[in-house]
């Protein structure tokens, strides 16, 4: 839905770590499987060799050249931080379910390493991508969500928390449009009750999002249909309250005058 974002922090994070790093001459020409069959290799021309497809926009091949370093050299200090490369590396090729397993591994090793912001950050992203329009399944929404949460709760001051809150923005106005999109349906199919559910939840879950004029304009709706006037201009009043020059409030208005009349004008 929300098309692919190279968010900065992630970008400057990893060319820092590469940029920091002083490693010594290798080969790094030619490339294909033969990269990533088990050679015994030392660290440094390992960890190289990841960097230079990485460089190169082979992000597939980086990740598992990345994966190789911690598997021939899991002791060594190279280790820890190709787990992070790999994870940076397979988010750029959108295998998002490796990038996460990737930092996730990463924070079960290491749950107090200095770089576990960006662990965090990297699985709050992988999520993230993966966010499909309104007609599917929100279960991966929702990880999202939680993800980027839970970046913000544990590091509020960072840079990381600070794109996760605009990100979240996004998400719950993802996740409320899901919500007035079952609504609609249900409103279609007559089933009004099951509708108002619906349009509650947006108004009282997320309430902050752009879909809030329009639930409660369809609360007004749903609740005439039901036979509930009085709940019908409850919901009007608040909308007009809240948004007296919206085009949901001129309809919610124009609807009580013709349905009920006799509350219109109380």
């Amino acid at each position: 839905m929300f098309g692919r974002i190279h968010a900065a922090p992630v970008r400057a994070f990893a060319l820092s770590v590469l940029a920091a790093t002083t490693l010594a001459g290798c080969s790094t020409g030619g490339g294909g499987a033969k990269d990533t069959a088990y050679v015994a290799r030392d660290v440094e021309t390992l960890y190289a060799s990841a960097k230079d497809r990485l460089d190169r926009g082979n992000a597939k091949l980086a990740a598992a050249l990345f994966d190789e370093v911690e598997r021939q050299h899991p002791y060594s200090p190279w280790a820890r931080r190709a787990q992070l490369m790999s994870s940076f590396s397979y988010y750029v090729a959108r295998d998002y379910t490796k990038s996460i397993q990737a930092a996730q591994r990463f924070l079960q090793i290491h749950p107090g390493n200095k770089d576990a912001p960006y662990a965090y950050y990297l699985i709050a992203l992988s999520y993230y991508e993966q966010i499909s329009d309104v007609q599917r399944d929100q279960k991966v929404t929702e990880q999202a969500l939680t993800a980027l949460r839970e970046v913000d709760r544990r590091f509020p001051t960072t840079e990381y928390a600070a794109d996760a809150r605009l990100k979240m923005d996004l998400v719950q106005d993802h996740l409320a449009g899901k919500e007035m999109e079952i609504g609609r349906f249900y409103q279609k199919t007559a089933k009004w009750a099951a509708a108002v559910i619906r349009f509650q939840n947006v108004i009282e879950t997320y309430q902050s999002t752009s879909h809030t004029p329009e639930a409660l304009y369809r609360l007004v709706e749903s609740n005439l249909a039901l036979g509930i006037p009085s709940e019908a201009k409850k919901y009007a009043a608040v909308l007009g309250a809240n948004y007296p020059g919206n085009e949901w409030y001129e309809k919610a208005y124009d609807l009580i005058q013709d349905k009920a009349p006799s509350l219109a004008s109380r």
